[in-house]
């Protein structure tokens, strides 16, 4: 099994200043490798096809290259879990002022309580972060979900991979449909919703 891990949104808790209300982490799992292969490269083409450089990545991106990219990868056989953390919701002093930790917590909690999903499955994870930190979450990952659940986490540079731009658009589209201050925020998450198996509003 493969699954690409991404984020929307920032760890940061000065919502005053800048800091996003809400943070997403998305994964994107593949059961079969082929389905993976064919992914990538479709994404591979359609951006040398559309000139969409360097990479697809859902903030900054017009409304129809996200249209074109979620109309590329529906086709293919993938599934998409989400947990969403608003951050108003959060107390934890040390969650808050730790970014790191802040970080690991979701997204191991994201995998702990992954419905059965993952078996022996390769992590891929945008390759964010100081190397010591990359090394930290991956065993920490390792220690605090089920004994099999996770065989391998590495990291990837999103724009030299293909599929951790695709758990940036699903995470993105995801984020975008808890903006109530855009028009049609759901327009994303709503194309994507045949490949999504669950959206865990964290509380």
């Amino acid at each position: 099994m493969l699954v690409f891990i991404d984020e929307s949104g920032d760890p940061g808790f000065k919502l005053t200043k800048g800091s996003t209300p809400a943070f997403v982490v998305c994964l994107v799992a593949f059961r079969d490798q082929e389905q993976a292969k064919l992914v990538q490269a479709s994404i591979k083409q359609a951006a040398a096809t559309n000139k969409v450089y360097p990479e697809f990545k859902f903030s900054g991106s017009r409304d129809p290259v996200r249209d074109l990219f979620f109309e590329t990868v529906l086709p293919f056989d993938f599934c998409v879990r989400a947990i969403v953390i608003q951050k108003e919701k959060i107390y934890s002093p040390h969650l808050r002022s730790d970014k790191e930790a802040f970080y690991s917590f979701f997204v191991k909690s994201m995998l702990k309580f992954d419905n059965g999903l993952l078996k022996d499955a390769r992590v891929v994870i945008d390759g964010s972060g100081e190397r010591v930190f990359k090394k930290e979450l991956g065993s920490y990952l390792r220690r605090h979900t089920e004994k099999g659940a996770i065989k391998k986490v590495v990291f990837s540079d999103s724009r030299s991979d293909e599929l951790v731009q695709l758990a940036d658009m699903c995470a993105g589209a995801i984020a975008r449909s808890y903006r109530l201050d855009r028009s049609t925020p759901d327009r994303w998450r709503k194309m994507l919703a045949p490949k999504i198996d669950d959206i865990w509003d964290f509380r």
